[in-house]
């Protein structure tokens, strides 16, 4: 699945725009959702965002929700034990379980919905730059920022590789499957450590023989990237700025707004 977002990112039509402007959107949007004091900003956001993302970024519908289920798990595992255990105010819903008592206040409650609301429009703000940004496009950005080039050259070796070396799991896997190396629970304990074992030489093989690449292309510790330089056009000036203000508008507006 994460080898198919820079697919996608390749082939969105937002990859030939501006860069710069996306990462401003994306850093607007995950800042405004954490400094939110109401759920309404952060899922106006979240809706901004995937419009972007599937109807101007041209992902697919279906994937995109994919995506968003994983981190969504997490999140509402989270939310449950802040609506359950924390906060205070009236009852909204009380009942044991297992013999001991639950019950869900309004803070905790209001607390939850905040949090939710938060993650998702953190999630959304982050698909839509990784669906709509090719990675390599985005480090040439960091380097463009002046980040420290090391960290640079190791994020691009650490991203390049989890998808070479996620590859070769899958294709020892698959290897073992059709030899029924997980027929039973003895079977895939040993096929698990053996696909471990093979796992940690070939890394070791391909490290090696990317370090004899690089040195036989002349590498002397430094890595090009070149940053492609796109103009913004009015129209997302406007768009971009009109997002902002609405945004700030309904910060303003829902300060003090209680959902219960």
């Amino acid at each position: 699945m994460t080898n198919i977002l820079d697919d996608y990112a390749l082939m969105s039509p937002l990859r030939h725009r501006n860069n710069w402007l996306k990462l401003a959107i994306v850093l607007f949007g995950l800042i405004a959702g954490v400094s939110a004091t109401s759920p309404i900003p952060p899922i106006f956001m979240a809706l901004c965002m995937s419009f972007a993302t599937v109807a101007l970024g041209k992902a697919p519908l279906k994937t995109y929700f994919k995506l968003l289920l994983a981190p969504l798990g997490f999140a509402i595992a989270g939310i449950l034990i802040i609506a359950f255990f924390s906060g205070s105010g009236p009852e909204l819903l009380s009942f044991k379980f297992l013999g001991y008592p639950l019950s869900v206040r309004t803070d905790g409650f209001e607390l939850a919905m905040l949090v939710l609301a938060r993650s998702i429009s953190g999630m959304c703000c982050l698909y839509f730059l990784a669906l709509t940004t090719p990675m390599i496009e985005l480090f040439a950005v960091l380097k463009a920022a002046r980040l420290p080039e090391s960290l640079i050259e190791l994020s691009m070796l650490i991203y390049r590789y989890i998808f070479v070396f996620l590859d070769m799991a899958l294709c020892i896997r698959y290897a073992q499957t059709v030899r029924l190396g997980y027929s039973n629970f003895r079977r895939s304990i040993n096929s698990i450590g053996m696909l471990a074992s093979t796992l940690f030489i070939l890394s070791w093989e391909q490290g090696d023989k990317l370090f004899l690449a690089m040195n036989s292309r002349c590498y002397d510790g430094k890595m090009t990237l070149f940053e492609v330089k796109r103009p913004v056009k009015a129209t997302e000036l406007l768009l971009t700025s009109a997002y902002f203000i609405s945004t700030l508008a309904l910060f303003y507006f829902t300060k003090n707004i209680s959902i219960v």
